[in-house]
């Protein structure tokens, strides 16, 4: 049976000059501004916002370049959008910054596995979404031997959402992502798709728009909403996705 019901869009704004998808488009203030008004009107609950590419091979930024890219830009979209702005860093430095401007939603693709970024957590307790990555360094995660084993990664996850919650995050303010394409072999990228079945207790944030493993179309809709299908049915409450109006349609 197809569960569509309370699923929710996060839209992908990169800041970046090289991501893989969308590098260089929403470099300029301006058009990034215009592209997540654009991702809110086609249909994005939320808009995550990020200034580092995840793509391998790609230029580590440190805090300060990281801020230079998104300091104008989150002035902007957090005010605007309270609430609805996730921040995609492993800098707990930016986010500092940021949760100085106003509420935003922290995404640390590394998992949290900086102790600072979990100290900046308990101190100021945004909600966070803890990404699975198998090495605290996104390019080391792209080029170690990559893990083969699904429960490995749930096994992970669990013990850092705990390690919070024993610290004093509520468990409401987690949000957990399997941390699909980093580190994995192909099969366990397409069996985290029904990750939300592994940690029912959990909100989980599925991400998998246009990566490699969904095959050589992936850049087409199509395949992207097959694997948007498979998380929405094993209980998904977010997609990560670059084409938002495209997922409206298995989402309404």
């Amino acid at each position: 049976m197809y569960k569509q019901s309370n699923v929710k869009l996060v839209g992908i704004l990169n800041v970046t000059p090289d991501s893989f998808s969308d590098g260089g488009q929403y470099f300029d203030l301006s058009a990034a501004i215009s592209q997540a008004d654009k991702l809110f009107v086609d249909g994005a609950s939320l808009v995550d916002v990020g200034a580092e590419s995840t793509r391998p091979n790609a230029i580590k930024l440190t805090a300060d370049e990281e801020w230079q890219r998104l300091q104008l830009v989150l002035e902007v979209l957090i005010p605007k959008y309270p609430g609805k702005i996730s921040l995609d860093t492993y800098h707990p430095e930016t986010v500092r910054r940021a949760l100085a401007i106003g509420l935003v939603i922290v995404n640390d693709v590394t998992g949290m596995n900086n102790p600072d970024m979990v100290d900046v957590a308990l101190e100021l307790k945004p909600t966070v979404i803890i990404s699975h990555l198998p090495n605290m360094d996104i390019q080391s995660a792209h080029q170690t031997i990559p893990i083969n084993d699904v429960n490995q990664v749930k096994n992970d996850l669990l013990n850092k959402a705990q390690e919070l919650i024993n610290h004093g995050l509520p468990k409401s303010q987690i949000i957990l992502d399997p941390g699909i394409g980093f580190g994995k072999i192909p099969e366990v990228n397409v069996q985290l798709l029904k990750f939300a079945e592994m940690v029912p207790d959990y909100d989980v944030m599925i991400g998998y728009s246009r990566k490699r493993f969904l095959g050589e179309n992936r850049m087409e809709l199509a395949p992207n909403l097959d694997a948007g299908r498979i998380a929405i049915n094993s209980g998904a409450k977010y997609l990560r996705v670059h084409d938002v109006a495209g997922h409206t349609q298995i989402i309404k």
